[in-house]
């Protein structure tokens, strides 16, 4: 069954439906929590919450996007509120959450990679939420400019301008990081 047949048995009242969209997405809804919030203990509950969300929110649902961009949607805005509410920083020692990519290095040349990625994952844990939400989405997630622009829900340009203050920020970030 496509997300749309699974969608409107949901809704006509088939729960057995639902769990196989929570069972289709939920890799991809705690990957994403994952790398927005970088705590592994959140990652369980905010995911729940999450489905939560979804379920409740699926008669809105209008199929003018794709399902999964619904979710993200979600999701961003579940991690978004769970981050204000907790008005917490991220542990340096939990932001080792995106993995260093296999390489022919030297041992030497891995362990500088894996220095300078802890302090660039140091750095995007510090910019301002929306703007690393929309990096993480465009750099990690590879989603375009529009898919971001839906899954945030704000204009094209909007999320041109976070995406490019992201940048420079983390730039700034880095080199003081780099620096000291």
């Amino acid at each position: 069954m496509d997300d749309e047949q699974l969608i409107r048995r949901v809704l006509d009242g088939d729960t057995r439906c639902y769990a196989e969209i929570v069972q289709r997405y939920q890799n991809i809804v705690a990957n994403l929590c994952y790398k927005l919030c970088g705590n592994k203990l959140d990652i369980e509950e905010v995911t729940q919450q999450v489905f939560c969300s979804l379920y409740t929110a699926l008669p809105r649902f209008k199929f003018r996007s794709k399902l999964s961009t619904f979710i993200y949607r979600i999701t961003v805005n579940v991690v978004s509120r769970e981050l204000t509410r907790a008005k917490r920083t991220i542990p340096q020692s939990q932001l080792e959450y995106l993995p260093t990519p296999i390489s022919n290095d030297t041992r030497e040349q891995q362990f500088e990679n894996e220095e300078r990625n802890k302090i660039l994952y140091h750095c995007i844990d510090q910019l301002k939420q929306e703007q690393r939400t929309a990096l993480v989405l465009y750099s990690f997630d590879e989603f375009s400019y529009k898919e971001i622009s839906d899954i945030m829900q704000v204009s094209l340009a909007k999320v041109e301008t976070l995406i490019f203050r992201a940048r420079k920020n983390l730039k700034i970030l880095f080199e003081k990081h780099h620096t000291l």
